[in-house]
């Protein structure tokens, strides 16, 4: 099965890229592996308090990763997985995709304010010829219809 991985994070062209991923994979009878990345200066503090902060973050992504899941199943019959991962963005999602073979497609949503798409969309693109699998760039002001059409 060909899995659709989308990053997780606080932005607003996120949910675009959620949207996408899933109903690819609900028409495409694939899967959905969605990844976020916590920074590793989130935990530059004594053990106890990093350790605590840590737990804090991982409970914030799984409360905010329910609600797109919930999406997916009950709109789109289909069934995320989560992996949290720490560490640098760009360096874990290269490894999710090098640790993970059914990743065939990474789905990011373009921001639409002037400074630029994303950190993490221009960080990759540079690096797309290096990586093993396709990018599709969603772009953050797409319309909810629109991207039903396009999909």
């Amino acid at each position: 099965m060909r899995k659709f991985m989308v990053v997780l994070d606080d932005s607003r062209e996120c949910l675009n890229a959620m949207r996408f991923a899933a109903m690819r994979a609900a028409r495409t009878g694939g899967g959905v592996s969605i990844l976020s990345v916590i920074p590793p200066d989130e935990f530059n503090h004594w053990i106890g308090v990093g350790d605590i902060m840590r737990e804090e973050a991982r409970e914030r992504i799984t409360a905010h990763f329910e609600v797109f899941a919930k999406w997916m199943r009950d709109r789109q019959n289909v069934d995320p997985e989560l992996v949290i991962r720490e560490g640098d963005p760009v360096t874990q999602i290269v490894a999710q995709v090098g640790d993970d073979p059914e990743i065939g497609v990474l789905v990011l949503g373009a921001g639409t304010d002037k400074s630029g798409p994303g950190p993490l969309v221009t960080q990759l693109t540079r690096s797309a010829g290096s990586l093993p699998i396709p990018i599709t760039i969603v772009p953050g002001d797409l319309s909810k219809e629109r991207l039903e059409a396009i999909t």
